[in-house]
């Protein structure tokens, strides 16, 4: 039976178990992708049957380590628990697998709720994703963290960049791809940040992004109309790692809705002030 502190190494073994059972999934299907069957949920947001198969296999494993804990995934739905659920999304980046283009992950977080105490003793003032696990099977990296602990990367401590100014900063977004009611909203703030940074990247996978952001790799990050298991474990490995992870309107604990902006701590109030200036 799992000690029933969140942060316990146990929950975050059962959350890596879990990535890498259902990469394994998907790299099989990978070899195949173009004899795949892809339905369409809506405009341009597509699932196979590696989605299904991925999460099937996690939703498995993590009811079976850890019972007491809620479940809420991209396909499959699910029921959120008392005192934490997990967050899943097996397949971040589903257009560019089903394109072949080798960027894409597995993305698996633990939220805790208001109340609860992650670590036996001190009760989260709201909702806070408490563990993230991103994996990503084409170059073999996994990225984890643990909240109020740290983050790593297979298994060496990471940390945001150290850039300290804006016009000094390579970031990444993603541009509106399913919902198109934000697009006056985000084009202004895009072409901004063209003009006052190094450069803007766009690679398709909102956890890689999250996770490259917490590595130092990408100095920011912002991005709209996404869902809360496309930010969830990205949002706890920017924390872990020292950098600021926050819903761009400010109305929410962590971006949950889907509109986040994620950046180094020196940055943050500059890349902040440049996306919200045009909402």
């Amino acid at each position: 039976m799992l000690t029933p502190h969140l942060l316990s190494a146990d929950y975050l073994d059962a959350a890596v178990t879990a990535a890498h059972a259902a990469a394994a999934i998907l790299q099989t299907h990978a070899v195949h992708h173009s004899d795949l069957v892809i339905d369409t949920k809506q405009r341009n947001d597509l699932v196979s049957q590696a989605d299904r198969e991925a999460e099937q296999t996690i939703i498995e494993i993590l009811r079976k380590r850890t019972p007491d804990i809620g479940i809420v995934a991209e396909e499959s739905g699910g029921q959120p628990g008392a005192r934490a659920t997990w967050c899943i999304d097996p397949l971040d980046g589903t257009t560019n697998f089903l394109s072949g283009i080798p960027h894409y992950a597995v993305s698996i977080a633990l939220i805790g709720h208001a109340g609860c105490r992650p670590d036996g003793q001190t009760p989260l003032p709201q909702d806070t994703p408490l563990i993230g696990v991103i994996y990503d099977p084409n170059r073999e990296e996994l990225f984890s963290a643990l909240y109020g602990i740290g983050a790593w990367l297979n298994g060496r401590r990471i940390r945001c960049s150290n850039t300290r100014s804006l016009d000094q900063s390579v970031l990444a977004t993603g541009f509106p791809f399913r919902d198109f009611s934000f697009e006056h909203q985000y084009m202004p703030g895009f072409l901004d940040a063209m003009h006052q940074t190094r450069g803007v990247r766009r690679f398709g996978s909102a956890a890689l992004d999250l996770a490259w952001t917490a590595c130092g790799r990408y100095d920011g990050y912002w991005e709209m109309g996404l869902a809360p298991w496309d930010v969830a474990a990205g949002t706890a490995l920017v924390r872990a790692a020292g950098g600021v992870c926050e819903d761009i309107r400010g109305q929410e604990p962590w971006p949950e809705g889907g509109y986040v902006v994620a950046s180094n701590a020196h940055i943050a109030t500059e890349l902040a002030t440049l996306i919200t200036k045009h909402l």
